[in-house]
């Protein structure tokens, strides 16, 4: 049994090399190249719609008694903290194994939570299943990354990266509002049947469509041997990296940009319901703008600075940071108009997807060693999805502290929960500008 577990995430063996400059070869190239991007791109933006499912269901089952405020901010942090902790060891062990299989498995098991929790409404078996569901959400991340960079070269692979990156975008605006109106039509315990049912329906097309590395079907491997990074000097410079003071302010940083990018995904919903009225789908709607602003964010923030700023990151960071904190802050405390409200989550989702980029690790990339990106990246994931965390649960104690119930009905206060996603946009660019004059290591 433990044999034929280990046998199906073990690397294929290397098939004979094939001749690349025979058309057919060629061809089939070509069609795996992008086959594999398309696999990864949809397929993480489908991670999305089981990692969001509760975003839109809060609501609804506040409003039925199943869960208070402050619960549910618990159960939300159980995932981000699972998170956090697989961003690291997940992205070590996908290096290491088949990630056709790894992925597919994260993606399954995933779907597989959802639907087990369409049909509970026991507090701790929510907040156990939720929080496994965020350890398996942090197999698509690294599963995705090391396929770019088994099947892509240095000179396409930053584009192809900034591609995948909006990948996410996809998954909430397919959960914002494709989720949104399961839950109104069918209630709240069919938006998590819906959320697994097609993402099994994913994770199938991720097993036939993601191809494992180029090697495996006697194509011409890109990159070069991990091997020859070993040892003692690379230990040096993983532990360099810890010790490098800007990689820790940047890793605040983006833990302050994702408190507040997360208390608007996870809460953004429930706050327009409760606090301006809207229904559901109206609500999931106005909160969707941003996902599909930030297609274009993070699209064009390679080449926004690369071509505009000469490869700078800090002077767009501070332009974009300071659009999203004022979108965070029109999004709350501004008037409950449509417009306005679409508008904050235009700017909020462009200024994200830039910052998504570039706080959630191409900076920290850009003053480090390049031999150990993913050491630096691992200390920004970890950084990012502990303040995610903690947000849910705070944001989950302030809601619910704010709540009074007259003549049946639950009202909310928002004010002091929306001055700290507010403040926390602030706090993460003032953090961002204290590493201006940082450089990589010559």
């Amino acid at each position: 049994m433990i044999e034929s577990i280990v046998g199906f995430y073990t690397k294929s063996a290397a098939a004979e090399a094939r001749d690349v400059s025979d058309g057919t070869v060629a061809r089939e190239w070509r069609r795996r190249k992008w086959s594999v991007f398309l696999s990864i791109t949809f397929g993480y933006g489908f991670y999305y719609i089981c990692r969001l499912s509760f975003s839109v269901a809060k609501k609804p089952m506040a409003d039925e008694g199943i869960f208070d405020a402050a619960q549910m901010g618990i159960i939300g942090s159980a995932l981000f903290f699972a998170y956090a902790a697989g961003k690291l060891t997940n992205g070590l062990i996908a290096d290491r194994v088949n990630v056709r299989a790894f992925m597919t498995t994260g993606l399954l098991v995933s779907a597989a939570i959802n639907l087990l929790l369409g049909f509970t409404t026991v507090f701790w078996v929510f907040l156990v299943l939720w929080g496994i569901n965020g350890w398996f959400q942090s197999f698509g991340a690294p599963s995705s990354v090391v396929s770019i960079s088994r099947w892509y070269n240095d000179e396409e692979r930053g584009t192809y990266y900034g591609m995948w990156s909006s990948s996410h975008n996809i998954g909430e605006a397919i959960t914002f509002i494709g989720t949104a109106v399961v839950v109104t039509s069918f209630g709240w315990m069919w938006g998590f049947r819906a959320a697994g049912i097609a993402c099994l329906l994913m994770a199938v097309l991720i097993w036939r469509y993601l191809y494992e590395r180029p090697e495996v079907y006697g194509l011409p491997g890109v990159g070069g041997d991990p091997a020859k990074r070993r040892g003692n000097h690379m230990s040096a410079k993983q532990w360099a990296v810890f010790k490098k003071p800007a990689v820790w302010t940047l890793a605040f940083a983006s833990a302050f940009f994702y408190v507040t990018r997360y208390a608007i995904n996870s809460w953004g919903i429930f706050f327009l319901e409760a606090e301006k009225g809207y229904s559901t789908i109206e609500a999931s709607s106005i909160v969707s703008a941003n996902a599909i602003a930030g297609v274009l964010g993070t699209f064009f923030s390679g080449i926004l600075s690369d071509k505009l700023f000469a490869g700078r990151r800090n002077l767009p960071a501070l332009i974009f940071g300071v659009i999203y904190a004022a979108a965070t802050a029109l999004f709350v405390l501004g008037p409950a108009d449509p417009i306005i409200d679409t508008a904050s989550m235009v700017l909020f989702g462009l200024a994200l997807g830039v910052l998504l980029v570039y706080l959630g690790g191409l900076m920290a990339v850009d003053i480090c060693s390049k031999e150990v990106s993913g050491t630096a990246l691992g200390i920004v994931g970890v950084a990012s999805y502990t303040g995610a965390a903690l947000q849910d649960i705070l944001s989950g104690y302030l809601i619910e502290a704010g709540k009074t119930i007259v003549d049946g009905q639950s009202n909310y206060d928002f004010s002091v929960a929306g001055y700290v996603w507010i403040g926390s946009a602030v706090v993460s660019l003032i953090l961002a500008s204290l590493v201006w004059n940082s450089r990589a290591p010559e």
